[in-house]
């Protein structure tokens, strides 16, 4: 079964957190975890972010800078990749700016569920295995997961995880919001260095690559 290559793309504080102990935004990351964001958005074919996550924050990151969007056209992909909602039920509010963001957007929810207008596309999700395998067969071969910890940890339990991009933030949050949750039970295995890059205001960028294959 072929599946995409997958990369989890997180700022994350020293102490491994992604938001306040109180929860709610941390504000990590600055122009030059931007960049790499960024960069990584180039990279991919789509993005996965959980529905909790978009309620949250209201849109999805896209690229901006005009090297990296000049280097999509060239490969005659699209400005943006494709917005890929993650969601059991697809009850989104009409008002998040999300609907307004130029892309293209794909839910990705269990058989039955009743889509708002908005979507150009919606993918059955009864597992990540075939959830993944109907990605790759609708032309998504490379895929950054944006979040939330929820549906990051689902995927490293389940060894989908390809690579990791981190941004280190020089802050200590504290609290119980880990980029990966305390309950979840994760794959483990091996991890090799790619890329260690000094971003600026003291962020240091880490990407690691799976050694093992995918299950």
């Amino acid at each position: 079964m072929k599946v995409p290559s997958l990369r989890l793309v997180l700022a994350v504080s020293l102490d491994g957190r992604l938001a306040p102990p109180e929860g709610g935004a941390a504000q990590l990351g600055g122009s030059g975890d931007r960049r790499v964001l960024e960069e990584a958005l180039a990279w991919a074919d789509g993005c996965l972010i959980g529905a909790e996550t978009l309620r949250r924050h209201g849109s999805t990151c896209l690229i901006h800078a005009p090297d990296l969007l000049a280097q999509r056209l060239a490969s005659g992909r699209g400005n943006q990749p494709v917005a890929v909602v993650v969601s059991s039920t697809a009850r989104l509010s009409a008002d998040l700016p999300f609907w307004q963001q130029p892309l293209e957007r794909w839910l990705l929810a269990p058989a039955g569920t009743l889509p708002q207008q908005g979507f150009q596309r919606q993918l059955d999700h009864a597992g990540w295995p075939g959830a993944l395998a109907a990605l790759q067969a609708a032309g998504l071969e490379r895929l950054v997961v944006l979040g939330g910890a929820n549906l990051a940890a689902g995927l490293l339990a389940g060894g989908w995880i390809d690579a990791l991009q981190l941004t280190l933030c020089p802050r200590l949050l504290g609290g119980p919001h880990s980029w990966v949750p305390l309950q979840a039970a994760v794959q483990g295995g091996a991890w090799q260095l790619e890329e260690l890059r000094r971003l600026p205001a003291d962020e240091l960028l880490v990407r690691y690559r799976r050694v093992l294959a995918k299950p």
